[in-house]
């Protein structure tokens, strides 16, 4: 029986092709069938939290309100702003839910062409990635919003009464989420480099000047028009490079020792 089990077991492998003689078409009838789960998953994420897009939004609009004047209220100046923008924010939320399932899938795509040592770093890299950008979302919404908002309506002239589109309120919003959950992905950023052999720690530390000036004027074009906003940016960006320094410099050490 067992020698039965073993000549299935091997005749089963066999007629596997090996990943790189797999037709291009093998690749993509795999990968549609990722992203067939990807988009279940989100249609049955996002009719779920449809009976919360109001409560939602509430929630996201909580830092503007508790800025505002007594007298001043968020307005929409388009007709079918009431149900596009919670709508929208319905669907970043199921995104935002599904985005480990979401790397999950793409991992599954990409795991058979990775060899065994390099699985057991890009697990470690994926998982750091998706906590590193869950936190730079939640950083967004805890601090840097409230500081942002407080500034903007705070200079705002005693005859301007602060009146925000719920639209132009839901934009602003995941546009900063988006930008910090992706600024807090540049330790996994440096240290994939460094792994990758295309930089080394010491050269990074040469620069280190120019990547300071850096994460300030990168900044300066991707948050709003204010001093505030870009070095609530910047700082983080600088101290998650060194973190990832930090990091890059355990790896090539520990290079050095197994070689």
């Amino acid at each position: 029986m067992s020698t039965s089990l073993i000549k299935k077991t091997t005749s089963t492998e066999q007629d596997i092709p090996p990943l790189e003689e797999m037709p291009i078409t093998k690749h993509l009838v795999i990968l549609r069938k990722h992203l067939f789960k990807i988009v279940g998953l989100l249609v049955i994420l996002f009719f779920c939290l449809l009976p919360f897009a109001n409560k939602n939004y509430q929630l996201m609009s909580e830092p503007l309100r508790a800025q505002l004047p007594i007298t001043s209220s968020m307005i929409a100046t388009d007709v079918t702003a009431t149900f596009m923008a919670p709508f929208k924010l319905n669907f970043f939320v199921a995104l935002m839910i599904a985005m480990p399932y979401i790397i999950y899938q793409l991992w599954s795509f990409v795991k058979p062409a990775l060899y065994k040592a390099e699985k057991s770093l890009a697990v470690g890299l994926l998982l750091g990635s998706i906590s590193l950008f869950y936190i730079g979302v939640t950083f967004a919404y805890m601090v840097a919003l409230p500081s942002i908002l407080h500034f903007f309506i705070s200079v705002a002239p005693e005859t301007v009464a602060p009146m925000t589109d719920i639209n132009s309120y839901l934009s602003f919003c995941l546009k900063l989420f988006l930008v910090f959950g992706l600024t807090f992905e540049i330790p996994i950023i440096t240290l994939v480099l460094i792994m990758i052999g295309l930089v080394s720690t010491a050269q990074l530390v040469e620069k280190r000047r120019f990547i300071i000036v850096g994460c300030f004027f990168v900044s300066m074009f991707v948050t709003p028009p204010d001093a505030l906003s870009m070095i609530m940016l910047a700082i983080p960006m600088w101290m998650l490079f060194e973190l990832g320094l930090f990091l890059g410099k355990i790896f090539e050490k520990r290079k050095s020792v197994t070689e």
